[in-house]
């Protein structure tokens, strides 16, 4: 896992590292997916807030530009429901990925950053024989603005 990739300084750093450069239309697909970090967004909702900033940018250079970074570990893919695709910047100060708590009604999404299965990690890690290099946790509820409703 890459270390140190917080800000678009650094990812412009490490891009270039891996021989890519930062061209003004990733800048401005990477702006869009930093400004909104928390909202685990999907390609077309990442388009469409590209597309009120700069016009010239199409769907096949965002969905282009998501696969590059997503390929050079900038972004995270998530899959919550089965079907819709998520995207976010990959957690790269976290030793794990952190998990999600998902509302059934609104689909808000939110994180969790605490590793709340380390204890069960080195359960199975001794019973099985199974090194554990991660894990990933979906919770499904309802959010405290839907539960007042």
């Amino acid at each position: 896992m890459h270390r140190g990739l917080n800000d678009l300084e650094d990812i412009k750093i490490y891009l270039k590292s891996k021989g890519y450069k930062l061209t003004a239309q990733r800048e401005c697909i990477l702006n869009v997916i930093i400004e909104n970090r928390n909202k685990h967004l999907t390609i077309d909702e990442i388009y469409n807030y590209v597309n009120e900033k700069n016009k010239t940018i199409g769907i096949a250079t965002v969905y282009r530009t998501i696969v590059l970074f997503e390929e050079l570990g900038v972004l995270s893919k998530l899959v919550f429901d089965g079907r819709v695709i998520r995207y976010e910047l990959s957690s790269f100060d976290e030793e794990h990925t952190h998990h999600h708590l998902i509302c059934v009604k609104c689909n808000k999404i939110m994180e969790v950053k605490e590793d709340l299965l380390e204890n069960l990690e080195k359960r199975v890690e001794d019973k099985y024989k199974f090194e554990i290099i991660d894990h990933n946790l979906k919770i499904l509820g309802i959010c405290s603005e839907c539960k007042n409703e």
